[in-house]
């Protein structure tokens, strides 16, 4: 058995997802297969806890729309009439200590742009540069939410409307106790903000996405 969380939609302005982990068989195995049915099973414990319409999303997802919102394939307006992945655009964009930024990364491709070995052997992460604009580490996601949500409104409307019809999503490769940003959860935060009239506004500056989005995580730095 295996826990993983799924992301849940809300129509609340101060909180604009909800988590909730579900325990489910895992299947072992890199097949898709086998991925397959751990989606099932993850999909089918959690619509018994009352979660329906749930969305995988990820490279493993059986829908062509969850296929196409992973970070590999989703596209990032890029320098003009160009596009870029998602997967390249986030991992090009990080700064290292010292001011060194990859940015050779944007011109690979998702598989190698994640698993490039300089990501690993350069130090501690100082923020994030894309399109001339830094963004600091904290909030933690703010960078990757921004970019995902920014590349969706941007270009591909068309799948956000499609994503309207879903309450819940999910992506079976992500681990809490491995990584920090899921493409999942940014798919909740992005419908909570469309039913809520409120994705124009978050979107109209680094600022105003920071104080909509991650509110509490303002308050938190407030004390301090």
């Amino acid at each position: 058995m295996a826990n993983r969380p799924i992301f849940l939609t809300t129509n609340n302005p101060k909180k604009l997802f909800e988590e909730k982990e579900i325990e489910f068989k895992f299947f072992n195995g890199f097949s898709l297969s086998q991925k397959s049915k751990s989606i099932n099973s993850l999909h089918e414990n959690a619509q018994q806890q009352g979660i329906p319409n749930i969305l995988e999303v990820s490279t493993k997802s059986d829908s062509q729309i969850g296929w196409s919102l992973s970070a590999f394939n989703l596209m990032v307006e890029f320098d003009g009439d160009k596009q870029i992945s998602l997967e390249c655009a986030f991992q090009g964009s990080k700064v290292f200590e010292g001011n060194i930024q990859y940015q050779d990364i944007y011109q690979k491709t998702s598989i190698e742009a994640k698993k490039d070995p300089r990501l690993k052997t350069s130090g501690n992460i100082i923020g994030f540069e894309f399109r001339g604009e830094f963004w600091e580490n904290e909030p933690k996601t703010a960078f990757y939410d921004w970019l995902y949500i920014n590349a969706l409104y941007a270009s591909n409307r068309d799948i956000i409307d499609e994503l309207m019809g879903y309450e819940a999503f999910s992506d079976i490769e992500f681990n809490p106790k491995k990584s920090i940003n899921c493409q999942a959860r940014t798919c909740a935060i992005l419908v909570s903000l469309v039913k809520l009239d409120l994705i124009e506004e978050a979107l109209s500056s680094k600022e105003r996405f920071i104080e909509m989005v991650y509110p509490k995580a303002l308050v938190y730095r407030s004390l301090f």
